[in-house]
């Protein structure tokens, strides 16, 4: 039954994960029209520009370019990359209170509420009509990702306290991001062409809602009294100082840097440097999602039979992600594009796999076994990157070039994997303090542990 429940549970934090990264991209190929108008232009769009990304437990990743209208000046330019980038600075303000949060009340509420804002925003954009609506929308769908994302990660590692347990489910979630990504544009433009702009945005909502439900029947907060003897979390302050999961903040936010400064830029690099075609921008980051997936399956089988090796599976995906980022300026047609752009999602896929469960496993052996503030700090390290990426990027490619904006994107991750040696010894401590080791040398002693107990016998 304990396991029967986790897996449900499991299926519902994928859901929602997947739900975040649709709701971001869906309005890729919806925002022209919007934009266009709102400034009376009408409903057609010009040639393409890109968009930013984000991350979350993971993080969020966008895999193709928005597309909007021909720009009437660069106060709308600015306009679209603060849009872009509102739901990550939020997301970056609310996440240390969320975590704390979610370390005080558990993490089935924090997810609930996370959903019902995603609700909220999700509606909002299927009857937004201005610009100011949008930013709402975008923003609220920030706060409700900081509670979401953060809570479901957390819930995972809780829930799947074992390895190589914990590393497929977290693996299983990063790949529900990814696909996320990938289906949401084709997505929103068909059902945008031949049903309206609302019907997207109606439809996430309704799978919202139920996946909210189903949560409500799986764990009903404060339903089973399990919370209330949940030992005190470290507080998130304490943890940001903590070395180890300083390390891997750090690589977390490094990896994605690529990702999240290459989306709002490359697409007018293709077309300025190889006069790449409408449909060849469109697809530029569509063969990407299948090497991250790859990532992800042979970082969870590596982990499996080699644990001890997790940092060294990190160091490796930077030393990809740094070489792949060198190799973009030097491509000259879209067929040698797309591969140091897959070799840049393989990169990510390894790092973030290795290191998210590695993060848990800290907690549990440096601190206490409560994971909302450790997976907020993750999540801030992706927000770091893509809150940044479409206002910062195109600055940069502006007053310094698109190869060096790149060849500065693969020598900080090359510079970075050898810190991860830091890592290296993490598999060997042993727990002292831990709620896992206390149970299992003294027995349960209240509510909360006797459930405990029965989740490790199941």
């Amino acid at each position: 039954e304990a396991r029967r429940q986790r897996r449900l549970l499991l299926m519902v934090v994928c859901v929602a994960l997947l739900l975040d990264n649709m709701l971001y991209m869906v309005i890729v190929p919806i925002i022209p029209d919007y934009i266009a108008a709102m400034r009376g232009g009408g409903g057609t769009a010009g040639p393409s520009a890109p968009a930013g990304g984000n991350g979350s437990g993971g993080g969020n990743r966008s895999l193709l370019p928005a597309r909007y209208p021909p720009a009437s000046g660069s106060n709308e330019d600015v306009q679209i990359g603060v849009l872009f980038a509102s739901k990550a600075m939020l997301q970056l303000l609310v996440n240390p209170l969320s975590g704390t949060l979610i370390d005080r009340v558990g993490y089935e509420a924090p997810l609930l509420a996370g959903l019902a804002v995603l609700f909220l925003s999700t509606a909002t954009f299927a009857f937004a009509e201005n610009y100011a609506t949008l930013f709402a929308a975008r923003s609220l769908q920030g706060l409700g990702s900081a509670f979401a994302d953060t809570a479901g990660i957390a819930l995972i590692a809780d829930r799947y306290a074992e390895e190589p347990a914990r590393s497929r489910a977290l693996g299983t979630a990063l790949a529900c991001i990814s696909f996320g990504s990938l289906a949401a544009p084709p997505f929103g433009g068909v059902l945008y062409e031949f049903a309206g702009k609302r019907v997207p945005f109606l439809v996430l909502a309704c799978v919202c809602l139920l996946d909210g439900l189903l949560l409500l029947v799986l764990a009903p907060p404060g339903g089973t009294g399990a919370r209330a003897n949940m030992p005190v979390g470290t507080p998130i302050h304490r943890l940001m100082i903590d070395p180890y999961i300083a390390v891997v903040a750090g690589a977390l936010a490094t990896c994605n840097i690529p990702l999240a400064f290459l989306e709002p830029t490359i697409a007018n690099w293709m077309k300025d440097s190889m006069g790449a075609s409408e449909w060849e921008v469109g697809l530029t980051w569509l063969p990407a999602f299948f090497p991250h997936v790859l990532g992800v399956y042979v970082t969870v089988q590596l982990a499996a039979a080699y644990p001890h090796l997790q940092w060294f599976y990190g160091a490796l995906g930077m030393a990809i992600i740094g070489a792949s980022s060198c190799l973009v300026p030097a491509c000259r047609n879209f067929g040698q594009v797309i591969i140091p752009l897959c070799g840049i999602c393989f990169g990510i896929a390894l790092v973030d796999t290795a290191l998210l469960p590695t993060l848990a496993f800290l907690v549990d052996v440096r601190h206490v076994s409560v994971y909302g503030s450790v997976y907020a700090i993750a999540d801030i390290s992706y927000c770091v990157a893509y809150a940044l990426g479409p206002i910062v990027a195109g600055q940069i490619v502006h007053t310094m070039g698109f190869a060096q904006l790149n060849l500065g994107m693969g020598l900080a991750n090359v510079l970075y994997a050898p810190v991860l040696l830091f890592l290296k010894n993490v598999c060997q401590m042993k727990p002292s303090h831990s709620e896992r080791n206390i149970l299992l040398e003294e027995g349960p002693k209240g509510l909360y542990d006797t459930i405990k107990m029965e989740e490790r016998k199941g």
